[in-house]
């Protein structure tokens, strides 16, 4: 595991295969990362599914209402929520959209992003300045890219857990 040097602006993302570790960007997109945190110190990420995993781009989670494993789950829903909380306004900024980096998922509408997010496979630069940049994973990426792919996925992987590593 890569060393953590913001404990507080790091998430602890636990899949099947290990650990995934992704520094937050708070000066660059404090919403987004203040948004994440949250949702991961109320447990709300665990069990959440992979709902769209496409083979040289990108995996898709983080759907806290419809795609909770263990929470009336039904994959065909997974992907269509986000939380109880209000959408965020695009954080743009020149980040580029390299492999590994974390990416708000939205609506076509730009002020659309809540809980659901994804995960680089490859560098996806026709997605800068379209999609939120707010975090890149600094160890781990080996067992982001064993996700099962699918859209979605027939048994998809889960986060198991997501923690802030300042309570981890």
């Amino acid at each position: 595991m890569a060393e953590i040097k913001d404990p507080e602006n790091t998430i602890l993302l636990e899949l099947k295969g290990g650990t995934v570790t992704i520094e937050l960007l708070p000066d660059v997109a404090p919403q987004h990362c203040a948004r994440m945190k949250e949702l991961a110190r109320a447990g709300a990420y665990d069990g959440v599914v992979f709902h769209r995993v496409i083979e040289g781009f990108m995996a898709q989670t983080g759907d806290v209402a419809n795609g909770n494993s263990g929470k009336d789950f039904d994959l065909r829903r997974a992907g269509t929520g986000g939380s109880d909380k209000p959408d965020l306004p695009a954080e743009f900024s020149k980040l580029p959209h390299d492999r590994g980096t974390i990416g708000a998922a939205r609506s076509s509408n730009p002020n659309s992003a809540n809980s659901q997010f994804f995960i680089n496979f490859s560098d996806n630069h026709f997605l800068n300045g379209q999609y939120t940049v707010y975090g890149r994973v600094t160890s781990g990426m080996e067992h982001v890219d064993a996700i099962t792919r699918g859209e979605p996925p027939a048994s998809p992987d889960t986060m198991i857990t997501v923690k802030v590593a300042a309570d981890a």
